[in-house]
């Protein structure tokens, strides 16, 4: 079978033959119905290099998976052939007591393992079949179709845990700003408007990207500029955010949102652009608290799911074939795409 695969690291990924995997005992054989195309598989292609992290190529890309399963290995419980799936993303340890609560993306033996997941080490869904190592990583989607679930696996559970964390923030009357309305942004802009009162307030210098987060519920949509710190406390009564999730991450878009997070506030760092957040006594407002997000736990996936089941959340997809799934990176690296690419490997 052909595989999207990262052959090495500074290279793009290249489509490969493969042998289709057999599941041995434990294991779960996952026909994939759609790999979602994330921006850090760019920066595996581009940036990574040995050391960086305990793993490397070549392995198949894709870490946001649905499909159904399609065969089992001895030993296996709890899932029957032909259910349809969501495959968790970070795969720990399973023994360590973040793992036991389901908190697998934080686990305490992570660095020592030799994969953090499917495509990212090991062989992930962007094939016609993904070989699962444990069950406990499927998450049953019942009637979703698995080309709208693969992205909330990540796209939807990375801001949901996010969000989650500073939940107790966003009372009636505070304010919660995005930065970034892209794959995850689009996702945090809903999950926002479904589980707080919070004003939305979005940063992106797409007017696409803009206009989609309008329409999914934003209050108000800016451009990156000089004038944006200002239009941010004047939209806020001069107070700035509560919570500021950056999805972009660079030096410039951190620069902005450490700006306008006002004291006691939360700053979430979710994209991965390099950039840093210098903290010093005046370099913050009082007590803002600077924070990094790493997905979101099994427990968590299975709600996203279940708000995506009742019609309250959804993915912006656009369908690629396997042949064709280096064009989604490349439009995602152009910013031509304000929702998620999906690739649909059969």
């Amino acid at each position: 079978m052909q595989a999207l695969q990262l052959t090495d690291w500074h290279h793009d990924a290249e489509l490969v033959e493969v042998e289709q995997p057999d599941p041995g005992p434990g294991e779960v054989l996952v026909r994939v119905g759609a790999a979602g195309a994330c921006h850090s598989d760019l920066h595996l292609m581009h940036d990574f290099a040995d050391g960086v992290v305990p793993w490397g190529p070549p392995f198949t890309l894709g870490h946001e998976n649905a499909g159904w399963v399609h065969a089992v290995g001895a030993g296996v419980r709890g899932v029957e052939v032909g259910e349809p799936v969501a495959v968790y993303g970070p795969w720990g340890c399973g023994r360590c007591p973040r793992c036991r609560l389901g908190a697998e993306n934080y686990c305490e033996r992570q660095p020592t393992l030799r994969a953090a997941g499917g495509g990212l080490g090991a062989d992930g869904g962007m094939a016609p079949f993904m070989l699962v190592p444990d069950a406990r990583w499927l998450v049953g989607l019942g009637d979703l179709d698995p080309i709208d679930a693969a992205p909330l696996t990540d796209a939807g559970l990375t801001p949901y845990h996010a969000v989650q964390r500073s939940r107790a923030l966003l009372r009636p009357g505070s304010t919660a700003l995005v930065v970034g309305v892209g794959g995850l942004g689009h996702m945090a802009v809903q999950i926002l408007r479904e589980l707080t009162p919070a004003t939305i307030i979005v940063v992106d210098e797409r007017p696409e990207a803009r206009t989609l987060a309008l329409e999914l519920g934003a209050d108000h949509a800016l451009a990156p500029g000089d004038d944006a710190v200002s239009e941010v406390f004047g939209r806020t009564g001069g107070l700035g955010v509560d919570v500021a999730i950056d999805i972009v991450g660079s030096e410039s878009t951190l620069a902005f949102a450490a700006a306008v997070t006002r004291s006691l506030g939360h700053l979430t760092i979710v994209g991965l652009g390099g950039g840093v957040v210098p903290v010093g006594f005046f370099s913050l407002a009082y007590e803002v608290s600077v924070a990094t997000t790493y997905w979101g736990s099994i427990p968590e996936l299975g709600e996203v799911l279940a708000l995506a089941s009742a019609g309250r959340l959804r993915a912006e997809v656009h369908r690629f074939d396997l042949p064709h799934a280096m064009d989604a990176y490349r439009q995602m690296q152009s910013g031509e795409l304000s929702g998620r690419a999906v690739i649909v490997p059969t």
